[in-house]
């Protein structure tokens, strides 16, 4: 494919959602036609986030897989001249992956949509919003100058600070404000650390900086400590690190099911990528003085989110599921983190594996356990143990076959996606970046050990209470539940209150075709990532070698 229509394809994929969003909010959307102007703007996010995904598979398709650590498709045009700021835009091994992503899983979540729109306001404003989002997460990995990226990377804060305080549960205006502060707060000291780069360096060109602040940086040791530092925070909150991760568990349990979604899938994934793209290639310096921290964070992060999972877990903590995987994905983004601080070839390319791996798996589980409170009307683990009476397997085996499936995947079972990007990491932990301690590397390699064995408890007793049943099976099912549960017709009753007869498990729903239609991909890539790796890393490593060489 000739440059000039990868350029339109990469600027279409940016732009086109934009156009989509504002033309969602038109009386109604051109050329769609429905049993109603609900399900018209329904159907129209579908088909703008079906026409990026499709522009996303023919960008991977065209691209120019024997030199992945090219920029392709590369637009440079002047913006504000005056301060130098430029429209550039371009993908390499490191960008592709994720920017498809975004818009494979931003697709699922407008066709599970379509067939299951969360409560709350006009559907009009929800499909605006959610192709705002999208345009957000792709510019933030499409573009190439430092101020277009922190334009990006706030742009999608406003979209998802609505779908959460709109759309979502029990909470959702504390949730939704504590999200937004914490990530507000990140980045306007990330913007400080940028424009100290920019000013000091004279460019706020990603790639001239890259290439001309590798191993002979012209930014001194000093102006590299403070940019990194005041970077790190602001992508560190995103990614998010221990602990400043406080943010994640309130917006995950309140968020509807797609933000949650959208939010485990990519919007964590781009404060990683910030680490990948402008700290390690551009102030090589300040992150190797930080490095050890950055681990030492992550290593505890990993620890941390695998026993507080362990906690909700048990029987008895009022442990909420949603709540649960919320937490496990600081424990597996700890692992993303550790293998950028290795500062290796070896660990960054585990960090990006797992970045896709984690956006698979955990996308795939969010929407399981959507599925489930839609059927029970919870997320409650005791509750949910008791309602799924005999097993889950019994009443819903495809449903409960998928969840196990998730849970086994999330674990990092060999032959899986999860396996690989974990491992990696812990291989770079290993054996670091020269000058760095690899005592202390060791130990944090050692916690990152622990965390996959507490992950493995942890999901293993989820996998046992909810799809084989417990011992708590047919006794909480007695156990009354907000709203409607509980109540004559209810899903999980099948007697009247007071009547005395003994409740037993309801039938249930299986996998509906819309869901086997949203979620298979994700199942499937999962598969397929962990048992042919090299397709991704193949991609990813000689981006990242040249990355860490200072892009010569």
């Amino acid at each position: 494919m000739n440059h000039t229509a990868m350029q339109l394809l990469l600027a279409g994929v940016v732009v086109l959602p934009l156009l989509g969003a504002v033309a969602a909010l038109l009386p109604a959307p051109p050329g769609l036609r429905g049993r109603g102007p609900d399900q018209a703007v329904l159907r129209h996010g579908v088909t703008v986030t079906g026409v990026v995904l499709a522009a996303a598979v023919a960008l991977a398709v065209g691209f120019d897989h024997d030199h992945p650590a090219r920029m392709q498709a590369t637009t440079d045009i002047s913006w504000i001249q005056a301060l130098g700021i430029r429209i550039h835009l371009g993908i390499d091994g490191i960008s592709l992956p994720l920017l498809v992503l975004t818009a494979l899983l931003t697709f699922l979540c407008a066709l599970y949509s379509y067939f299951h729109m969360p409560a709350g306001p006009s559907p009009k404003a929800f499909v605006a919003l959610l192709l705002v989002l999208e345009a957000g997460t792709l510019a933030t990995f499409a573009v190439l100058d430092l101020v277009l990226f922190f334009l990006a990377f706030e742009m999608v804060l406003i979209p998802m600070y609505f779908l959460i305080a709109r759309w979502g549960g029990a909470r959702r205006t504390y949730a939704a404000w504590k999200f937004i502060l914490y990530t507000l707060l990140g980045s306007v000291v990330m913007l400080l650390g940028l424009l100290l780069i920019g000013l000091k360096s004279g460019t706020f060109d990603m790639v001239a900086l890259a290439t001309d602040n590798g191993p002979n940086s012209q930014l001194s040791h000093t102006v590299q400590l403070l940019a990194v530092l005041a970077i790190g925070i602001g992508l560190a909150v995103k990614a998010p690190m221990w602990p400043l991760h406080s943010w994640l568990p309130d917006a995950h349990t309140a968020a509807p099911t797609v933000g949650s979604v959208l939010l485990a899938g990519v919007l964590l994934k781009m404060g990683t990528y910030g680490f990948v793209r402008i700290a390690l290639p551009i102030a090589p310096d300040g992150m190797h003085t930080f490095a050890p921290y950055l681990a030492a964070f992550a290593a505890v992060g990993i620890v941390y989110g695998s026993l507080a999972c362990l906690a909700l877990a048990q029987r008895g903590a009022k442990g909420d599921l949603k709540r649960l995987i919320a937490y496990s994905s600081v424990g597996h983004m700890g692992f993303v983190l550790l293998g950028i601080a290795t500062m290796t070839p070896t660990g960054v390319n585990g960090a990006l594996f797992a970045n896709i791996a984690h956006g698979l798996i955990t996308g795939l589980l969010f929407f399981l356990v959507g599925a489930l409170k839609d059927r029970y009307g919870t997320t409650d683990l005791d509750r949910l143990a008791g309602r799924t009476g005999a097993a889950l397997y019994g009443r819903a085996p495809r449903f409960g076959g998928l969840l196990a499936f998730g849970a086994v995947a999330s674990l990092g079972l060999p032959g899986l996606a999860g396996f690989w990007g974990e491992m990696l990491a812990m291989f770079g932990a290993f054996e670091p970046a020269a000058g760095l301690s690899r005592p202390a590397f060791l130990t944090f390699m050692a916690l990152a050990g622990l965390g996959t064995l507490l992950t493995a408890a942890y999901l293993l007793i989820v996998v046992r209470r909810v799809c084989m049943g417990g011992k708590e099976a047919g006794t909480a099912a007695s156990e009354s539940t907000d709203g409607s549960e509980g109540t004559p017709g209810a899903p999980g009753s099948t007697a009247a209150p007071g009547s005395g007869a003994t409740r037993t498990a309801p039938a249930i729903p299986d996998l509906a075709r819309y869901e086997y239609a949203a979620w298979s991909p994700l199942a499937v890539l999962t598969v397929l990532a962990g048992l042919w790796p090299a397709a991704l890393l193949g991609l990813t490593d000689p981006a990242v070698q040249q990355l860490l060489g200072g892009g010569k």
